[in-house]
Parts: structure tokens; C-alpha cells; sequence
């Protein structure tokens, strides 16, 4: 990967998981890496509550966006990390993909939000290690 890595987290909705991922990312990496996410059947708004377990934590989630899943979204990217979405991501020669399985925080309460925020941030600090290895 010459430059700036970019990562692509797409979950179905693209409210809760792939936000949190993407918060992660970028509250962990800063500037060093591309972040982006994506949902296959965006929903209009963030999950609150995935907003509120971020934010447990001094990340605030709340400006963003959900948005659609697109061909230049995953080809602008070197890897593309899915969480539940199925066969609806394309698959392109030459990036790397990952499929993340992580219970979806959509009418979870807050604790339960709390442990898929948790065990997302351990996998965030995994593949940050393989991208920028210091």
C-alpha cells in the first residue's frame, strides 16, 4: 500500500457497526489512514445508542452520515471490512477483504453496545498494527 492506506467498513445500515469502526479508526490513526464506511441498505440516521457507547469513550459519531455502498467506494480502497453484509459488497482483484462477525447493535441496549464497541476497538488496534507497522 504506497501512501495513505484506505479502509472501507460496510455493515447492512451502516448506523452502528461500521460507524463505531470507522470512528475507531480515525480517533486511533488520526490522519494516517483513509477511513470510510458504507452500508449496503443505509438507514436515514446513526444508531443512538452506538452514538451514545462511542461518546462513553470521547468519540463523537453524531455528524456522520449513513451512506450507500458504491463500486468507487470499495475501488478507492486498499481494504474493505465487512460486518453482516453478505453478498450485497463487490469484490474487486487486489484489495483485502475481512469479515467481521460482530452482533449488530440495532435494538441492543446500552451494555450490549458497550461489548461490541469493545471487542471492535481490539480488532481496530489489530489491523492498525498491520497497516502502519512502526
Amino acid at each position: 500500500m504506497p501512501g495513505k492506506p484506505g479502509v472501507l467498513f460496510v455493515c447492512v445500515h451502516n448506523a452502528g457497526r461500521s460507524q463505531m469502526a470507522a470512528g475507531w479508526l480515525t480517533h486511533l490513526a488520526g490522519d494516517r489512514v483513509e477511513v470510510h464506511s458504507a452500508g449496503s441498505s443505509p438507514a436515514d440516521r446513526i444508531n443512538p445508542v452506538a452514538a451514545e457507547a462511542m461518546n462513553e469513550v470521547g468519540i463523537d459519531i453524531t455528524g456522520a452520515q449513513p451512506k450507500v455502498l458504491t463500486v468507487d467506494a470499495v475501488e478507492a480502497c486498499d481494504v474493505v471490512i465487512t460486518m453482516g453484509c453478505g453478498d450485497a459488497c463487490p469484490v474487486f482483484p487486489g484489495k483485502r477483504y475481512e469479515d467481521w462477525k460482530l452482533d449488530d447493535p440495532a435494538g441492543q441496549d446500552i451494555e450490549a453496545v458497550r461489548e461490541i464497541r469493545d471487542v471492535i476497538r481490539k480488532r481496530i488496534e489489530t489491523l492498525l498494527a498491520e497497516l502502519l507497522p512502526t
